[in-house]
């Protein structure tokens, strides 16, 4: 009992429920007022004919003294007045035919002669409830005379409000336990499983915010064979359409970010960040010009007589050890790396980026590399040189192509430091004047002086040896 109790007060928590609550016990209230009104004036009505029945046989009595003692003087009046005593009749009043006065005796009635009209009776109750006046024609009497009674009718008052009260009692005894009897039916059939229903509603939209993780639902237990159990049914199917549908969107986007990130390394690793994000953006034509940028030629010699000693793996590792060495150096430095050729490594200083120290980072990056292979040669017991050129001056850089593009750089300060690589010693930096002008005072330069240049002519070139701690 206390169980079934308590689940029902649980469930006026929620709003819905209260609000029918609230609607059952006002519509039932509405009803039994309707129909119990109408019982209110029947009772009434009731009362007051008792009060005419008390009161009929002191009237018979006044109609035959009205036709033994009118003429008697005082007789009548004493008759009459002994009559009214100890009943509920206070007052009389008799008119004759024609309406003439006869007498009054008691508390005189609010209706007169006048009052009846072409009535044989009329009843009139004091706005109090206390007085009932009852007016009898001649006619109705079958005498010559008209009476008009005041009755005391206070306790008819006191007993219609006791009937109130007993009334309005029953009402709400039955409103209240029809409330009940609704909401427990209610509560189980339809307001309960509509709270549920709302958790789950509200626990799937939690569930699908967090990428759709699995739940379990209260509507999934319920076996309603009505339309709210087809509304849960269908509520469980679209839950796991839409899981369903995320789980499989979520693992399509997540293999395409797998697959744009792949793309965006392999973008990275082929141009510089800046001109990869222009070509994302649509831009076709890339190609800009640098005043100032330092262009470095790096070319392993005695590798082409390597090659024909070790097998093509053993070769093909081999040079992608130095090199990793190398873009890791260029990434030490924040230098880029513009193409590998065979067994030749080419990188540039203030671009795309302009810097202002291009100059010295490349000088930095070709004493290490220097270093790296000398480091390389004592582990794996090889003989292997690099020959490293440098040049500073203006160039033109661009991508070029629309299937393995590249990032490429152009201009004759490109092809003199290649020429100053091609031209130069084994294990030796060689740089253009150009660049010594950058460098000087900063490192240590051997004067290698004037030497012919293919396709250039006699230039002024210098040794790199190393840094200068104390310039």
């Amino acid at each position: 009992m206390f169980p079934k109790i308590s689940r029902l007060f649980c469930s006026l928590r929620a709003r819905l429920s209260r609000q029918i609550v609230l609607w059952i016990f006002a519509s039932i209230i509405v009803i039994e007022t309707l129909i119990l009104i109408p019982s209110y004036y029947r009772r009434e009505e009731e009362l007051l004919h008792q009060l005419e029945d008390i009161s009929g046989a002191i009237f018979n009595s006044i109609v035959r003294l009205t036709e033994t003692s009118m003429t008697s003087d005082g007789i009548f009046q004493m008759k009459v007045k002994t009559l009214t005593e100890d009943s509920v009749i206070l007052g009389v009043i008799i008119y004759d035919s024609k309406g003439e006065l006869v007498e009054t005796i008691g508390e005189a009635p609010e209706i007169d002669f006048f009052h009846l009209q072409d009535n044989n009776i009329l009843r009139v109750r004091s706005q109090d409830g206390k007085r009932y006046d009852v007016a009898l024609s001649a006619d109705y009497l079958g005498i010559n005379y008209t009476l008009i009674a005041r009755h005391d009718a206070s306790k008819i008052q006191r007993e219609l409000y006791a009937y109130i009260g007993r009334i309005t009692v029953l009402v709400i005894v039955i409103s209240v336990f029809v409330t009940l009897v609704i909401m427990e039916v209610l509560g189980v059939t339809l307001i309960n499983p509509i709270l549920k229903l709302r958790d789950d509603l509200i626990a799937a939209g939690e569930a699908l915010s967090k990428n759709g993780d699995r739940v379990k639902f209260y509507s999934v237990s319920v076996k309603h064979q009505d339309k709210l159990g087809e509304v849960m049914r269908a509520f469980n199917q679209m839950f796991e359409r839409v899981s369903t549908e995320i789980y499989q969107r979520q693992q399509a986007e997540k293999i395409l970010l797998a697959e744009q990130e792949k793309s965006e390394s392999l973008l990275l690793n082929v141009l510089p960040k800046t001109i990869a994000e222009k070509l994302k953006e649509g831009r076709k034509d890339i190609a800009e010009g640098f005043s100032e940028v330092t262009i470095l030629f790096a070319d392993l010699v005695g590798f082409t007589e390597l090659s024909e000693k070790i097998n093509p793996v053993e070769l093909v590792d081999l040079l992608n050890q130095i090199f990793s060495c190398f873009d890791e150096l260029t990434d030490k430095y924040n230098l880029e790396k513009i193409k590998t050729i065979g067994d030749a490594y080419m990188v540039v200083g203030g671009l795309p980026e302009p810097r202002l120290d291009h100059a010295e980072a490349i000088a930095e990056i070709a004493l290490d590399i220097r270093a790296a292979i000398s480091y390389f040669n004592q582990k794996h017991n090889m003989q292997l040189s690099i020959r490293i050129g440098i040049n500073t001056g203006p160039v033109i850089a661009g991508v070029i192509g629309r299937k393995k593009f590249i990032y490429d750089l152009w201009g004759d300060a490109v092809n003199t430091a290649s020429r100053m690589e091609s031209h130069g010693e084994p294990n030796k930096i060689q740089v253009t004047e150009s660049t010594y002008n950058y460098l000087k005072g900063k490192y240590i330069f051997d004067a290698r002086g004037t030497i012919m240049i293919k396709g250039k002519g006699k230039m002024n070139t210098y040794f790199l040896v190393d840094r200068d701690n104390h310039g």
